[in-house]
């Protein structure tokens, strides 16, 4: 697996986890949490002290990644997450954070079953992490206050080859005997299928929602010059550019994950 490709898999894991910290943040703070990759992968230097907490997978992922935060601002977000001031980060605050991050951690397995098959996550924090050969994904994360917080992830090489190889090879005989004959899609090929196109989602409280009226402007988790998404059954299958195509919407597709005969013959 090349470092594009590792590159591209770290990311794409990434943008899943910084969507699924985003809303439990969203939940346990009661107002809205934004969490997205920077456009700028070489800035990964976080001025010391930091706190770093790993993530070990096991199950359909195996190996460990690592969230690292400056101690600062693990003590700004601890502040809201117990309701009081905190000063200086104490064994308390780790573990309130570390708790945030593991249920984040369960809400991404069970969207991570479809590809890898059942996969958990360990969550505790670590005074000293090895970081230094891992592939890193830079973040940033806000809050209503507009504050932004850097956040990196680092993946280890064991993690990274969990990621190219769904499963890890491993199928089981029932999944086999479910697999779709390629003879027998022929037989299907003239089905129609529902797809859609997604711009970007956004986390509201219900009483956004409640004041949602004509005029009203809603922030998506998305750049302007981000890719458009195509999805099938949830599921994303390409990803583009929207384009106008005679008076309608369209999408040029510049990137398809993985084949599409993926989707239906396993």
């Amino acid at each position: 697996m090349d470092h594009q490709n590792q590159l591209k898999a770290a990311r794409t894991f990434a943008s899943s986890f910084a969507g699924s910290l985003a809303e439990t943040l969203t939940q346990r703070l009661g107002s809205p949490w934004l969490l997205v990759i920077t456009d700028d992968p070489h800035n990964v230097n976080l001025p010391e002290p930091v706190v770093h907490f790993r993530l070990s997978a096991s199950g359909g992922l195996q190996g460990d990644c690592f969230v690292t935060l400056e101690q600062e601002d693990v003590c700004a977000l601890g502040s809201k997450l117990l309701e009081r001031p905190i000063a200086e980060f104490n064994e308390e605050l780790g573990e309130e954070v570390a708790e945030v991050i593991a249920s984040a951690m369960e809400g991404l397995s069970s969207s991570l079953t479809t590809q890898f098959g059942m996969v958990a996550f360990r969550v505790d924090r670590v005074e000293d992490a090895h970081l230094k050969e891992m592939l890193v994904v830079a973040m940033s994360a806000s809050g209503v206050e507009g504050v932004e917080a850097p956040v990196l992830l680092y993946v280890s090489e064991q993690f990274l080859g969990s990621l190219s190889s769904p499963g890890g090879g491993k199928t089981s005989t029932k999944a086999k005997k479910s697999a779709i004959d390629p003879a027998n899609l022929q037989l299907v090929m003239d089905v129609e299928l529902n797809v859609s196109l997604r711009f970007g989602q956004c986390q509201l409280p219900l009483r956004d929602v409640l004041d949602l009226a004509s005029g009203s402007v809603i922030e998506l988790d998305r750049d302007v010059d981000d890719p458009v998404e195509l999805l099938l059954d949830g599921k994303v299958i390409a990803r583009g550019e929207a384009v106008i195509v005679d008076g309608n919407y369209g999408l040029r597709i510049t990137e398809i994950p993985e084949p599409l005969s993926s989707h239906f013959i396993s």
